[in-house]
């Protein structure tokens, strides 16, 4: 994990701010989804990207009766 030397305070909402530098270099833009986890006393932020329900590919995803599939998975699917 790299530190950025960037601190910044929580609000009284229960609101950070990221700075724009590190929400440049994730490309992390208006209205994007974050993930959040905890692992040992530690917040983890990570940009949201739906995965494969079989495989957690996150290209080439398309929507099959409400379930995120790759095309790989989706053909195999379909080859069945």
């Amino acid at each position: 994990m790299k530190s950025t030397g960037m601190v910044r305070k929580v609000d009284e909402l229960g609101r950070i701010v990221l700075p724009a530098e590190i929400r440049q270099s994730m490309d992390i833009n208006v209205r994007d989804a974050l993930e959040i986890f905890t692992d040992e006393g530690r917040i983890i932020l990570q940009k949201y990207e739906p995965s494969c329900v079989f495989c957690t590919k996150v290209d080439g995803i398309t929507l099959y009766k409400n379930k995120r599939i790759c095309t790989d998975c989706l053909a195999e699917l379909k080859g069945m």
